[in-house]
């Protein structure tokens, strides 16, 4: 039988791309054949999911082309991965009370962001491809990635699941995770402290996995891009994994030098877009986990309206439940549709033209006034703010943004990422920047 298996391969192998039957069918083995079953063996409980549910049927078909016998199709995870990650994990518990085990973490992993609690769909089903391959394999030739989509669609949950998956495999692993911003912040850290040769040492010689998000906000801090492009080169020369997170594309990122440049473009670039219906169905689905009743109309109502991104679609699940609770009324389709209204963005009707006016009358400037070369506080923060919502709620590109209010795109991505720093915390911004979002959300322009 293992020769049949074997044919199953190559016959496999000329019907899908060569990068998928790589990742997912050339180390699957047969392992035992008996009662009419074929039973399969994959590397880790990942690989049984993906194999199955893309391949399971195109496997059991091949099978009995070739055989001539119908077999039932079992997948198993290797004994031999799961012994070894056993011996890994206890010999992991040794060492758990070492005061330093946690000295490489920078931001602590989310435990829900791996990769069996993320949806794939067409529309990150290659990301998610690459993402695993890249956690999953040692000794690979491309040991960098550059997950790419805009806020809200995942590439956080791949980029930590990277992290998580490759802890569990090799706990020893130094993984560092960290944003563009705080790396920053922690390089003029540590020139203050005189402790730079160390702030070196740690991401140039004491780090096996580098995932850094955010990579748009090194643009103009040249002291910065200079010291990660040389811990960078250090990584790539010893075989290091390098995942990289941003909204932009590096090419389309302005005022960063060109090396940096290079070694952001030098691995995989993927691209995660808006997940289609079927796919949004599936991540509410997800979402549930079977922690309350939601019926079939209700999330094809939320799948239907809320089509920006996953965050947008986990707002409307925890409103409906949220308002169900607090309201003592049952989850139905009308309240979902009373949820749904005040999320949904009016996006055909929204334009930075009618930003502009909305962000004028609020703060009582004039059309003229928000695209002059003025740099008066008064005049800065409302230009930025329509920027961060230009960039928000339309498909503008930045170089369309910064010439609508006389401006380079550099400015715009200033602007934009400015914005998006205030936000973070609990400034002023915040809640004018909330209120303007309610105004073009209902309509109220």
């Amino acid at each position: 039988m293992e020769n049949i298996w074997i044919k199953v391969k190559n016959s496999i192998k000329k019907q899908i791309q060569n990068q998928s039957f790589r990742m997912w069918i050339e180390p699957v083995e047969h392992l035992k054949s008996n009662n009419g079953c074929i039973v399969l063996t994959c590397p880790n409980s990942f690989s049984k999911t993906r194999v199955l549910s893309h391949y399971g049927k195109l496997i059991e078909s091949e099978i009995k082309k070739i055989s001539g016998n119908g077999y039932k199709l079992v997948v198993e995870v290797s004994k031999s991965t799961c012994n070894s990650s056993k011996k890994k994990s206890s010999t992991a518990q040794i060492s758990l009370p070492n005061i330093n085990a946690n000295a490489y973490g920078g931001h602590f992993l989310r435990k829900d962001f791996t990769f069996d609690k993320f949806v794939v769909g067409k529309n990150s089903d290659f990301a998610y491809s690459a993402s695993l391959s890249l956690a999953s394999r040692n000794n690979s030739s491309q040991n960098s990635l550059f997950l790419l989509s805009k806020t809200g669609m995942g590439k956080s949950h791949l980029t930590q699941s990277i992290g998580h998956h490759i802890l569990s495999e090799k706990p020893s692993e130094k993984v560092y995770y960290i944003t563009a911003e705080d790396f920053t912040n922690q390089m003029i850290l540590a020139f203050r402290n005189h402790s730079i040769e160390e702030f070196k040492n740690k991401f140039r010689n004491k780090c096996d996995v580098l995932l850094i998000e955010d990579v748009h906000y090194l643009s103009g801090k040249e002291r910065t891009q200079i010291e990660l492009a040389l811990a960078l080169d250090s990584l790539f020369e010893t075989n290091k994994k390098i995942i990289f997170s941003s909204c932009y594309l590096p090419s389309d990122i302005p005022k960063l030098n060109d090396k940096l440049r290079s070694s952001l473009s030098s691995g995989i670039i993927s691209k995660i877009d808006p997940p289609n219906f079927r796919t949004r169905v599936r991540i509410l689905q997800k979402k549930i986990n079977n922690k309350y009743y939601i019926s079939e109309d209700v999330m094809h109502c939320l799948a239907s309206e809320l089509t920006e991104n996953v965050r947008q679609l986990e707002s409307g699940l925890i409103g409906v439940t949220a308002k169900s609770s607090l309201l003592g009324i049952p989850i139905d389709l009308k309240l979902a549709e009373s949820v749904v209204k005040h999320i949904a963005m009016q996006r055909t009707n929204i334009t930075i033209d009618v930003i502009k006016k909305l962000v004028c009358r609020q703060y009582n400037i004039s059309i003229k006034d928000i695209v002059s070369k003025s740099r008066k506080q008064v005049i800065v923060r409302p230009r930025q703010i329509a920027m961060y919502l230009s960039r928000m709620y339309t498909d503008s590109p930045l170089q369309a943004i910064g010439g609508s209010f006389n401006r380079y795109h550099a400015t715009a991505l200033h602007s934009i990422c400015t914005v998006e720093k205030e936000l973070k915390g609990n400034s002023p911004m915040k809640k004018q920047v909330e209120f303007l979002c309610q105004k073009l959300e209902n309509s109220e322009l």
